[in-house]
């Protein structure tokens, strides 16, 4: 029983060297390697990220009210154009007779509201004398009155006829340039139900605008006024800059993604960006110049007590946000007011001064003698092929 006494506190005893060796020791053998970086000035950007299609700021679907034969196109694609100016005629055979007829109907009407205006006159004198009954002269004041509106009729008749002879003639709504068109000289076009589009004209390509899709998630940080920059793939050298000039209410859902529709200025004043063209957008939402800065990671930051050498101590104080310097061998926390933030880099308004430096980071570096030790002893790690073999040959 002794011996066995004797065996239970030897390894106790040893236990608590192995135990004491490795929380002394091995810290001796480690060493602690930090990571700083000095409080500069910077720009500071938040930004989101879409795609758009650039289009015309203004542009204009010119079709036609009355229907027929397409006869004469003045204008092609990429014409440029003149408010009024022709640039296309139906055939105009039917709407002549159409115009013709009405104006005969207008002469017939016109002749027989004469001639009952005359009978209105004389029944008129004949009843003052007692000569005829009232109801004749009645008779006789109403056909005059009905003449008068056939008359009227037709001259509604007439004008309507003019003004479909006019639409016949379809001239450029705006100052332009031609960017489609829909119809070829001899084809029929349909005015029964809809109007059927023939070019669509847009006003100036020197002053375009993209419309980008804005995801649900990034929509309340984009205002108007904000600052953009905008790539296309035609020219994947250029950088384009423009202006959040209206932010639209509507929203679109599609494949359950919400988006919204944003509309930035795009000066085209070199004819680059061509309607159609797919735009990789940036909408800087927030931008700050020459602001103090610290890295996000250096608010974490916080210090252990395994990271401290024999004499160095720690100064702490009560902070929500809070950055680390060391000086000597002091650890020392400095509050911190901080303002916007990117993610990676978090603007300081106070608590800390340009050029000092925070600690971001830290390493613990062991021994290397230790670490081969370590692995060798290691079951789990592979062991080098030559031990392998030579076992084998054992």
């Amino acid at each position: 029983m002794k011996n066995k006494k004797l065996w239970i506190v030897a390894a106790v005893v040893a236990a608590a060297a192995v135990a004491t060796w490795l929380l002394t020791g091995s810290k001796k053998d480690s060493s602690v390697s930090l990571e700083t970086v000095r409080v500069s000035r910077q720009d500071l950007r938040t930004s989101i990220t879409a795609t758009g299609t650039i289009e015309p700021v203004t542009s204009v679907t010119v079709g036609t009210q009355v229907s027929g034969i397409v006869s004469r196109l003045y204008v092609d694609y990429n014409s440029v154009v003149k408010r009024g100016q022709v640039i296309a005629e139906l055939d105009k055979t039917n709407l002549t007779s159409e115009l013709k007829t009405a104006q005969a109907n207008l002469s017939s009407a016109q002749s027989t509201l004469d001639y009952e205006n005359a009978n209105y006159k004389r029944y008129q004198t004949l009843h003052e004398k007692g000569l005829v009954s009232a109801d004749e002269f009645e008779s006789a004041r109403l056909s005059y009155l009905k003449a008068r509106e056939q008359v009227n009729t037709a001259r509604e008749s007439v004008q309507k006829a003019q003004t479909n002879l006019g639409y016949a003639t379809i001239t450029s709504p705006i100052d332009g340039v031609v960017l489609s068109k829909s119809v070829e000289e001899g084809q029929t076009v349909a005015a029964s139900f809809n109007t059927p589009e023939l070019f669509k004209i847009a006003r100036d390509l020197t002053d375009m605008r993209v419309i980008a899709d804005i995801d649900e998630a990034d929509i309340g940080g984009v205002k108007e006024g904000q600052r953009v920059v905008f790539t296309v793939d035609a020219f994947p050298d250029d950088t384009f800059e423009g202006q959040v000039t209206q932010v639209r209410q509507e929203a679109t859902t599609e494949s359950n993604v919400v988006t919204y529709e944003v509309v930035i200025s795009a000066p085209n004043s070199d004819l680059k960006l061509k309607p159609g063209l797919t735009a990789n957008v940036t909408i800087y939402t927030m931008e700050k110049t020459g602001v103090l800065v610290v890295p996000s990671k250096a608010l974490r930051f916080m210090p252990t007590e395994l990271m401290l050498a024999e004499g160095e101590t720690i100064s702490d104080v009560e902070a929500q946000q809070k950055v680390w310097t060391k000086q000597g061998k002091t650890f020392t926390a400095h509050k911190v007011e901080t303002g916007m933030t990117n993610g990676v880099m978090t603007e300081v308004v106070s608590g800390i001064d340009e050029e000092q430096e925070v600690l971001v980071d830290f390493q613990m570096a062991g021994d290397a003698d230790a670490d081969k030790g370590q692995q060798a002893s290691n079951p789990f790690m592979p062991r080098p092929r030559g031990n392998r073999n030579n076992q084998q040959k054992k």
